[in-house]
């Protein structure tokens, strides 16, 4: 039994090792097979924090590895069926435990966890393994999608020709001017008065000057006549 149980845990950790190196990377140079040829939005940001974080395992490949590989190696021991079977039991429980151990052991990694703020002013978390970490103030590229990143910004800034005006529309020719409607005999009028002739305005003539006034005579003395004489009377009157 201890031997079956030795030769269960050496091929457990023979198999988890192996599966170990197909594990993920968490690299954001590294694209799994069915992330690529995605189309990904992306938005530019700033490094405004950073810390070290560990990414764990989640041992369920290794468990279920290790007891598969566990129950077939225990199940090989000498005896008889009931002895198998509990062999393949036995076998079936370590192999779980090594193949959790050993994920977790060949698994387990440290990464970075960075907070960058967008361009619109909204905080972003993204945590992924790198050598170094991204240093405070960096400007990166978010790259959204199933494997979301971060990494250094390196688009190159274009400058955008304005668009070109776009041409006057053809000019449509003059359509035919509508028929006009026939008059309405009820609404025409039934005698026309004549225009009034244009007035025109005649400029008066200036005043006409008048003549010298002609020189007054002096005035005449009235004549005198002489005193009237009573003719003499009859003689002897006295």
């Amino acid at each position: 039994m201890r031997l079956a149980t030795m030769a269960c845990t050496g091929l457990v950790a023979v198999l988890l090792v192996g599966l170990g190196g197909c594990g993920p990377s968490y690299s954001p140079n590294v694209y799994a097979s069915n992330a690529v040829q995605q189309a990904n939005k992306v938005e530019q940001g700033v490094v405004v924090g950073v810390r070290p974080v560990a990414v764990s395992a989640a041992g369920t490949v290794g468990t279920a590895t290790g007891a598969a590989a566990g129950g077939i190696a225990g199940a090989q021991g000498p005896g008889g069926d009931v002895s198998k079977a509990f062999g393949a039991l036995g076998g079936a429980v370590v192999g779980g435990v090594v193949g959790s151990t050993v994920e977790h052991a060949t698994g387990d990694v440290r990464a970075f966890e960075y907070i960058v703020r967008k361009t619109n002013g909204d905080l972003v978390s993204v945590t992924q393994r790198d050598a170094e970490p991204l240093p405070l103030g960096e400007r990166v590229l978010v790259i959204a999608g199933a494997q979301a990143r971060i990494v250094p910004d390196y688009t190159v800034p274009i400058a955008v020709a304005p668009p070109e005006p776009k041409p006057p529309p053809p000019a449509s020719p003059n359509p035919a001017p509508p028929n006009p409607a026939p008059p309405n005999p009820a609404l025409a009028p039934t005698s026309t008065a004549p225009s009034p002739p244009p007035v025109t305005a005649t400029p008066l003539p200036p005043p006409a000057t008048p003549a010298p006034a002609a020189p007054t005579p002096p005035a005449q003395p009235p004549a005198t006549s002489p005193p009237a004489t009573s003719p003499p009377g009859p003689a002897g009157t006295d």
